[in-house]
């Protein structure tokens, strides 16, 4: 199985589901564009790989409904939204969405996790083809303070390389920078630079899926990102959303 990951985190955000529920709308709609087919019917992760499942309607007042029917905590404002959708076709390819957002709490981060899982032919699908476009997408719509797409080799071995907890900001194969961070980029990495709306940075070493890098290319490019002071932790309790 073929499986590429599309992550992002960022520091305390107040919002409420009403104010999720129009981000995820945004989101799931980008990634209908992106994904040939494969992301236009969404169920909640409650209903695993049932087909029969009563799809989550894709507009802001079915994901508001949804997001408030899954966190029945009393909590919730403070520690967060949790919920997650899936979609795609089961004998190919397999998209899941779980975002924690919203709560007050300073020092959990907000996170978007966008897994994608396929057995089809390698090259084949275009979520995992088109993974750092997800990235961009994802930076657009929820304005994290740092994101990356990266295969389970590469994340291994950027976490191994520099021994970094799982909130640690790092690079895969692609990564997005938000502004501040975006400003202390070096130059010249072996990818693609695209700012983005909301003035980040994303850089793209697949070069739009048209080339692989090597393990040691994700390696040397975050080594060069650290050097540069751009992928700094966020100063923790959190007292703000990005860098």
């Amino acid at each position: 199985m073929l499986s590429v990951v599309v992550h992002a985190l960022w520091g305390v955000r107040e919002e409420d589901p009403g104010q999720l529920a129009e981000r995820w709308v945004q989101f799931l709609d980008g990634l209908a564009d992106i994904g040939s087919g494969d992301c236009t019917t969404w169920r909640g992760a409650e209903s695993e790989d049932d087909l029969t499942a009563a799809p989550v309607e894709r507009v802001a007042s079915g994901v508001r409904a949804y997001v408030e029917r899954t966190n029945t905590d009393p909590d919730a404002p403070y520690i967060g939204y949790t919920s997650s959708l899936w979609s795609g076709r089961l004998e190919t390819v397999k998209v899941t969405v779980g975002i924690n957002a919203g709560g007050s709490a300073n020092r959990v981060p907000d996170s978007c996790v966008v897994g994608i899982d396929s057995t089809a032919a390698q090259g084949s699908v275009e979520l995992i083809n088109r993974s750092a476009e997800v990235l961009h997408l994802l930076a657009e719509c929820w304005g994290p303070d740092w994101g990356e797409s990266y295969s389970r080799e590469e994340y291994r071995a950027v976490k191994s390389e520099f021994g970094l907890r799982a909130t640690a900001p790092r690079g895969g194969r692609s990564v997005y920078l938000s502004p501040g961070r975006a400003a202390l980029a070096p130059e010249g990495l072996p990818g693609t630079y695209t700012r983005t709306a909301p003035g980040g940075l994303l850089i793209d070493l697949t070069r739009g899926g048209t080339t692989q890098p090597s393990v040691e290319t994700v390696i040397e490019a975050n080594r060069r990102l650290f050097a540069a002071g751009a992928l700094e932790p966020l100063p923790v309790p959190f007292d703000r959303d990005t860098f």
